[in-house]
């Protein structure tokens, strides 16, 4: 079974593997995905790196301006958070980009400690930070000229969408909310995917103290460590979650990106698994879109998420027919379903 979905998964990005394979030294701006600008072109959706400083790190950032855009006239504006390990050149600069062919100027950041961000130790993943991410973006894409800073919208994707939930409880520059396959990162790491380490728990809040002692005397120890290098088809196809062993292949193969890690620092664990996604999450009281795939594994986190967000009267959990978590990445039948609903979504409620 488990090879078969590999399999499946293998000719799904087969096309995808062809053409962005390499791409990161290929494309000018670094982007990994299937249809990516390659050059900034009059009449059509253009790239623009920026960098900005939130909490004292310069942040690495694109923003993306709809075909014809003029800086005079306004526009609406989504906040696009990228997946844990996940940098802005891969899943969330496609939805970045498709999204600012629909008429919206968007944003995409590298995280705080990540990517092409500033922050030391590197890949620190603590929620404060990631959340102060979103609101970072929000800061900087509600002064960007031509951006309409009354209709604000906010997209994130696997750990990004926890996280854009946390933002969005208090965050109220948000006037629509979104996610796509939804990561309750605190969930996962308290508890294990799935609920699979209900064991372990104490002894890992021990060994995320012991490395923060570590830390203190310039000892960095890092949690989620993956050669990418040594990844093979057997070894990819012996892991039991289709997450876990299709994201390998999007992160470690087809859509691979040099500032893009499994790893993060061990002593984040002390944050991360105290803390929840769906947390006050009733404090959102705008339009809440959670979109996930229908064989998603982690389609659980965004069945919660809903069940509990009970602030606000509009909300929806949409369902992808026939994708699991890692194909509404890239698949493009999947992504197109999703950017469609967006394009539903953000159309009617940031008018």
């Amino acid at each position: 079974m488990k090879n078969t979905l590999l399999m499946t998964l293998a000719m799904a990005s087969s096309l995808a593997f062809t053409d962005v394979a390499n791409a990161a030294e290929n494309n000018p701006f670094g982007l990994v995905y299937k249809g990516a600008v390659v050059e900034n072109v009059n009449g059509k959706v253009n790239i623009h790196p920026v960098t900005y400083t939130l909490n004292g790190l310069k942040i690495a950032a694109n923003v993306y301006t709809p075909a014809g855009y003029e800086a005079e006239k306004k526009y609406p504006a989504v906040v696009v958070a990228h997946p844990n390990g996940g940098v802005k050149e891969q899943v969330a600069g496609l939805y970045a980009q498709r999204l600012a062919e629909k008429g919206y100027i968007t944003i995409t950041a590298d995280a705080s400690y990540q990517g092409a961000s500033e922050g030391t130790p590197r890949n620190v993943d603590k929620p404060f930070y990631r959340t102060e991410d979103i609101h970072g973006m929000a800061d900087y894409i509600s002064a960007y000229p031509g951006v309409d800073a009354d209709r604000i919208g906010a997209l994130g994707i696997c750990g990004g969408g926890g996280y854009t939930l946390n933002a969005a409880k208090s965050d109220k520059r948000f006037r629509a909310v979104a996610t796509l396959s939804m990561f309750n990162s605190g969930l996962v790491r308290r508890n294990g995917y799935m609920d699979t380490q209900l064991d372990s728990i104490q002894t890992r809040l021990k060994e995320a103290s012991d490395a923060r002692i570590k830390e203190l005397a310039g000892e960095i120890s890092y949690s989620g460590n993956v050669d990418l290098d040594a990844l093979t088809d057997e070894s990819i196809s012996k892991i039991p979650t289709d997450l876990y062993r299709e994201g390998m292949v999007y992160y470690g193969k087809t859509h691979r990106h040099p500032n893009s890690t499994f790893r993060y620092t061990t002593s984040s664990l002390m944050d991360l698994m105290r803390w929840d996604a769906t947390d006050n999450i009733d404090l959102i009281n705008v339009p809440l879109l959670l979109m996930a795939g229908e064989k998603a594994d982690s389609l659980y986190m965004s069945q919660e998420a809903f069940e509990k967000a009970t602030g606000t009267t509009d909300k929806e959990l949409f369902l992808i027919p026939g994708a699991t978590h890692i194909q509404t990445y890239f698949v493009p039948e999947y992504v197109d379903q999703a950017v469609g609903k967006l394009t539903e979504f953000y159309g009617k409620h940031l008018k």
